[in-house]
């Protein structure tokens, strides 16, 4: 091979990458015809169109053309056009998904377009049959990636849709649809175009004709939609129909010139293939090695195409959160089921590892203070996890909402805690692993229609031996504020780096502030320092949450749950006690409580901001001025203590 070859080999190596189908949406509504009220006669009229708008005798084309209602500003006209690649099933399931869609989307709007890449639906109270739209909202996306070259490229784009647009637009009244194909150097590009078949000749030209003016330069693949009609080009085929065979490739050019670039162009052709090739199949049996692996946990496998249909192909009405991780979404099963889908985003902190562990993990437990993994699909790119769908979203929303947080009373309160706490030992002790979860915290903290509490997000939790206790890592991974001083500065955690995180839970339920601030007149601490401040003038009253204090509640409840979360949230962790431990203090009304050491307290920095206290840090503090209750001093929970009557 000569060096000239081998270099332009080489150079067009970095292109050798797998597009991905692009999907792109719009919802159109327009108030230009007015619109109408629930119960009306237009919705009624509306509502019985798109009851028959899929009927399975109605058409084999995938055409629909559709009125309902007599003459007059109440009737609905309606079209429907499914590309033209798609099979009659497929169809029908795309134009149901769509007039679901349309109709939240577009709640009051007498007329109005929606699209996805399957089919097409728009309805109006004017005729809308053989007309071009005069006033169209047009959607289009183009990838970001630009062709080795792109003046080449864009010209045979433009050569593909020109003789596309031909074909499409001289096609029957039941059918304007094309597809082909056309050569660019070690490149094929794909092309589709489509008319609505009602449109004239004349008409479908026009509609194309705009769209394809439109086409974004130099990019190696984009798609247009307009009420009318659609264009679409990609470097990979993305429709299932037989295209007509490839445009020749220009005449050689001459021999002493020729055969070199001919010889490149075939050797780089077969790189191109053998790169995708080998990626495709890596990524395929990456994903394979990982469905087996999951399978044989037990779980439920779903399809990507089910999410889609369960989630409104994850639409924003269907968005329950956020997180570091991606989106949640929720979903109704087809047997009627309410659930969570977890989809984890592309830049997700949480990678394969960390979704293989999170199933792994959850499929072995079983118990009503976690929250439960239903089934999970690995297809493609998409990572997803199905859980059980608890109704009251996170603990964070209640806590750290001055509205909700006000219906957040005591009693409720102590549940939350002693539940979170019983999960806990649980993991820790109870079930046939020991887990550390390495990131408890309020926003994993699931509530159901009880508000009970579901601990979840399982993506960094370790799995121990039953005779472990703890262990290092060189990857930090949780939460500031919630993560315990050895394993934020030493990669150092066990159990009780857990209860370290249940600790600040607890301080945080108590006092109603977030772990990392409290704002204390004019200055502003962390609330560890705060408790801990509080703790040692003994103004317990100060640190509970201003919406507790005209409760009639048991203050001495109170005062040992900030006990409890002090004794937590030791620097020390071997001065923590065990979460079993924690769960004796809290429902055991009359165990003695021992004194907390100071906690190693989160300033709101990096590492450097963590206060470390050793052994002899309580005998320090009360020489420096602090005084401390006794544990005897304590007042018992059957005194039924009220909270007006904690020290100030």
């Amino acid at each position: 091979m000569k060096p000239a070859s081998l270099l332009l080999i080489i150079l067009l190596l970095p292109f050798c990458t797998i597009a991905q189908p692009a999907e792109f949406r719009l919802i159109s509504c327009s108030n230009d015809a007015g619109n109408y009220t629930a119960g009306s006669t237009y919705r009624r009229n509306l509502d019985a169109l798109f009851a028959s708008l899929a009927d399975d005798s109605r058409t084999t084309t995938g055409f629909y053309n559709l009125s309902s209602g007599p003459p007059g500003p109440d009737r609905v006209n309606a079209i429907a056009l499914c590309r033209g690649d798609v099979s009659l099933n497929d169809c029908r399931g795309c134009i149901a998904d769509a007039t679901r869609r349309i109709l939240v989307d577009c709640p009051v709007q007498k007329q109005a377009f929606g699209h996805n890449e399957s089919c097409l639906i728009r309805y109006s109270n004017r005729s809308i049959y053989g007309s071009l739209d005069p006033n169209p909202k047009t959607a289009s996306g183009f990838r970001f990636d630009l062709a080795p070259d792109p003046l080449r490229f864009d010209d045979a784009v433009g050569r593909l849709l020109i003789r596309l647009r031909d074909s499409a637009a001289g096609g029957s009244s039941v059918r304007k649809f094309a597809t082909g194909t056309e050569i660019c150097g070690f490149l094929t590009i794909y092309g589709l175009v489509q008319c609505s078949p009602d449109l004239s000749r004349r008409l479908c030209d026009d509609c194309l004709t705009g769209l394809t003016n439109g086409i974004s330069s130099g990019r190696l693949g984009g798609q247009s939609w307009h009420p009318n009609c659609q264009v679409g080009y990609e470097i990979y085929r993305f429709y299932a129909e037989t295209e007509s065979p490839p445009t020749p490739p220009p005449p050689p050019a001459p021999a002493a010139i020729g055969i070199p670039i001919v010889v490149a162009a075939v050797l780089c052709s077969v790189s191109f293939f053998l790169c995708c090739r080998f990626r495709l199949k890596r990524s395929t049996i990456s994903n394979q090695e990982t469905t087996d692996e999951i399978n044989g946990e037990g779980f439920s496998q779903f399809d990507l195409r089910t999410i889609r249909l369960i989630t409104n192909d994850f639409a924003g009405e269907s968005k329950l959160g956020e997180g570091g991780f991606g989106v949640v979404y929720k979903g109704i099963l087809l047997n009627g089921q309410e659930v969570a889908v977890k989809r984890l985003g592309r830049n997700s902190r949480q990678g394969d590892m960390e979704f293989k562990n999170e199933v792994k993990l959850v499929a072995r437990l079983q118990h009503r203070n976690l929250v439960r993994l239903l089934g999970f699909c690995l297809e493609r790119e998409e990572r997803l996890l199905v859980y059980e769908f608890v109704p009251n979203a996170s603990l964070d929303h209640f806590l750290m909402d001055a509205d909700k947080r006000m219906h957040l009373n005591w009693e409720t309160r102590y549940k939350i805690i002693i539940g979170i706490a019983r999960g806990m030992v649980y993991l820790h002790e109870d079930s046939r692993l020991r887990i550390i979860h390495r990131d408890l915290k309020a926003s994993n903290i699931l509530l159901d229609a009880q508000m009970s509490p579901k601990i979840s997000d399982f993506g960094i939790a370790r799995l121990f031996d039953l005779d472990e206790t703890r262990g290092n890592t060189s990857r930090i991974m949780g939460t500031h504020g919630y993560m315990a001083p050895e394993y934020t500065i030493h990669g150092q955690f066990s159990v009780k780096s857990d209860v370290f995180s249940f600790g600040v839970l607890v301080l945080e339920m108590v006092s109603g502030h977030h772990n990392s601030y409290v704002h204390d007149g004019s200055s502003m601490e962390s609330l560890l320092s705060y408790a801990w401040k509080n703790y040692r003038n003994g103004t317990y009253i100060s640190l509970v949450d201003p919406y507790l204090r005209n409760d009639v509640v048991s203050g001495a409840e109170i005062a040992r749950c900030i006990n409890i979360g002090l004794l937590c949230v030791q620097a020390n962790a071997d001065d923590r006690p065990t979460i079993a431990a924690v769960a004796l203090m809290l429902t055991s009304h009359y165990m003695t409580l021992p004194l907390p050491s100071e906690p190693g307290f989160f300033t709101g920095g990096g590492s450097s901001s963590w206060g470390y206290s050793s052994r002899t840090s309580r005998a320090r503090s009360v020489t420096d001025g602090g005084s401390f209750p006794s544990a005897e001093a304590l007042p018992l929970l059957s005194n039924d203590v009220p909270i007006s009557d904690l020290p100030r």
